[in-house]
């Protein structure tokens, strides 16, 4: 009789987000089990569910999602997939846009709006608090404490746990921060763009956790000669592991979030987990990139 193998999830390394919830480093992003432009049903809503559950057979108790996908498809999704929870599943949601069609969205951080979409997420999901709500987008026609200040409300009145931002600069945490405690930062981030980089720094510094969203992009980075090919053929990987790979060796406080729609890509980009790069490689692959 075999012995049972290690979840491979678990091989990136744990983060301690908020100070009081383990989430595996190497997350999972539900944006991609919707339709065209994140907009309505997936084109196989059967293998949107096999994707969830093989999730947590991988070992991945770190999920991302938005009340925008769809809007609410993800969440119903992830609810139909996965529902009762397991105890250590971490479920991280956003709220702040409004969808009025596909393709298109709009930020909205009206106090009576955000409350809105967090009770429906509430409802959406099934559960009686958010463990990380992030509010998706700073509406710039509304000052950053009457958003983050709603938020917080509802934290106090316990339907939310811990508070984080999305697409944000480091000024703008710090304002964010006089109004509340914000745990998490959810930026576009990846091997070939790295406009991040400060906001990155900031929050491995104070102990926040940073969530590249579009993490597997490498651009020209994956050419045929190029750096992160060879080290990719070195490792019996494909380019998109290796970016996985120098995302989590990049910084502590690293947590991506690969999306995919397909059991097989799931697989692939958790394997990544279990990459674990050379000084030199590494060196090598942020030189590319730079």
């Amino acid at each position: 009789m075999s012995e049972p193998t290690t979840p491979v999830a678990l091989a990136s390394g744990s983060f301690l987000l908020g100070g009081d919830l383990p989430v595996t480093r190497l997350g999972y992003g539900t944006m991609q089990l919707t339709g065209p432009g994140v907009w309505g049903d997936p084109a196989d809503p059967d293998e949107a569910v096999r994707v969830l559950r093989r999730t947590a057979e991988l070992g991945v108790n770190f999920i991302d999602t938005a009340d925008a996908y769809g809007p609410f498809t993800a969440d119903l999704l992830l609810r139909k997939a996965l529902h009762p929870y397991a105890d250590d599943l971490v479920i991280a949601t956003k709220a702040g846009f409004t969808r009025p069609a596909p393709g298109v969205w709009v930020p909205v951080g009206r106090p009576e709006y955000l409350r809105q979409q967090v009770e429906l997420s509430l409802r959406h999901l099934g559960v009686e608090r958010i463990d990380l709500l992030q509010l998706h987008r700073i509406d710039p026609k509304l000052p950053v404490a009457e958003q983050v200040g709603e938020l917080a409300a509802l934290q106090s009145e316990g339907k939310i746990r811990h508070i984080g931002l999305s697409e944000v600069t480091v000024a703008e945490i710090e304002e964010a921060s006089r109004t509340a405690t914000i745990v998490s930062v959810q930026n576009r981030f990846n091997l070939a763009d790295r406009a991040s980089e400060a906001v990155l720094d900031y929050c491995e510094a104070r102990g926040l956790g940073f969530i590249p969203w579009f993490p597997l992009a490498t651009g020209a980075l994956a050419g045929t000669d190029s750096p992160l090919t060879r080290i990719a053929i070195e490792h019996d990987a494909a380019p998109s592991q290796l970016a996985l790979a120098w995302l989590l060796r990049r910084s502590p406080s690293m947590l991506p979030i690969p999306g995919t729609s397909s059991v097989a890509h799931l697989e692939e980009n958790t394997a990544a987990a279990a990459i674990h790069l050379t000084d030199e490689q590494f060196q090598s692959l942020e030189a590319a990139a730079a």
